[in-house]
């Protein structure tokens, strides 16, 4: 049980007079010329207590001051005690209304989650009836295409291919908000792995003229992560990196063993982050140029989920950037040993 508070002699003081009249042991005219007297008396460089003043004018006897004071700090006690069993209900019924909110959040966040599965897993098998018809098409299978039509057929699969990428991610996300998030670790070469994502970006970054540098030595100790989610974590920071970065600019991809590991690090000359929104771009659906004009693409999930992959390798992501200028994301994978 919580201790009451200790009730103080100069929280009674104030109030001791207008409870003397409520009891009726004094009257007000008595009271006033009290209060005077020792109002003289202090500006004279003497202090007394208003209790005392009251005796020695004969207003009350000191026994039932006393009294009158015991009185008062039951009274005063009993209000405190009251007063604390009436916070602690209205504490109680609040927790139970947070617990009821916080239950309806959950319910609704487990509700978006299987509804952000649910759209997404029906969007495939239109999605792929689509990409198999566009096969078929840039084959021949359905007749020889013009050069328009086969240029108009590539536009298509290029759309096609960032639809399917946007839905792989809307799946990937309700998987991991649903805490279905599972590592198969081995033991890789992230070096050669890494090495090869660049490669497969070239091209990419060759259409905007913008240049992709690898440096990591090839004698880098091996890392104990799954293949496939690291993978996909560095593909989706040079994504990033070539959307945000405009024409002529670079990105670095850098690999360097440390204590705990080996530091991964890819740096864009591009666009950079607000130093007030640094933490907000790891948000689920956040955009930074979230406006009804947007110039760049996307659903805001990607940076989200490269988040929670690296921190189920129990490592941390960290941001630096500067507007204008660059941004650059590194984390730490651990060694197999």
């Amino acid at each position: 049980m919580a201790s009451q508070p200790t009730l103080k002699p100069e929280i009674l003081v104030p109030k001791l007079g207008d409870y003397l009249i409520e009891k009726k042991y004094i009257t007000n005219e008595q009271l006033e010329e009290a209060l005077d007297y020792q109002k003289a008396l202090k500006s004279a460089g003497r202090s007394e207590l208003l209790g005392e003043v009251l005796i020695n004018k004969g207003f009350i006897q000191r026994p039932l001051l006393d009294q009158a004071v015991t009185e008062q700090i039951m009274d005063l006690r009993n209000a405190l005690q009251n007063a604390n069993r009436t916070l602690e209900q209205r504490v109680i019924q609040r927790t139970i209304e947070l617990q009821n909110a916080l239950n309806k959040l959950a319910e609704l966040d487990k509700l978006k989650s299987n509804f952000i599965s649910n759209i997404s897993h029906e969007l495939r098998t239109p999605l792929t009836h689509i990409k198999g018809y566009q096969e078929l098409l840039l084959a021949g299978a359905m007749g020889k295409l013009t050069p328009d039509q086969e240029n108009t057929i590539n536009i298509i699969k290029s759309a096609s291919e960032r639809l399917e990428k946007l839905i792989e991610d809307l799946i990937s996300f309700s998987q991991i908000s649903k805490g279905e998030i599972s590592l198969k670790r081995t033991s890789v070469n992230l070096a050669a792995l890494v090495k090869n994502l660049v490669n497969h970006n070239l091209i990419k970054g060759q259409e905007k003229n913008i240049s992709l540098e690898f440096d990591g030595a090839d004698a880098l100790p091996t890392v104990l992560v799954d293949e496939q989610k690291i993978s996909w974590v560095i593909m989706q920071l040079l994504d990033n990196a070539l959307k945000f970065t405009p024409e002529y600019g670079k990105i670095y991809v850098r690999l360097k063993a440390v204590d705990q590991g080996v530091l991964v690090s890819v740096q864009d000359t591009g666009i950079g982050i607000p130093a007030n929104k640094t933490d907000m771009i790891f948000e689920p659906f956040h955009q930074l140029d979230g406006n009804s004009t947007r110039r760049y693409g996307g659903t805001g999930l990607g940076l989200s989920l490269v988040k929670q992959i690296i921190e189920a390798h129990h490592s941390k992501i960290i941001v630096t950037s500067e507007v204008d200028k660059y941004s650059k994301f590194e984390f730490i994978l651990p060694l197999t040993n």
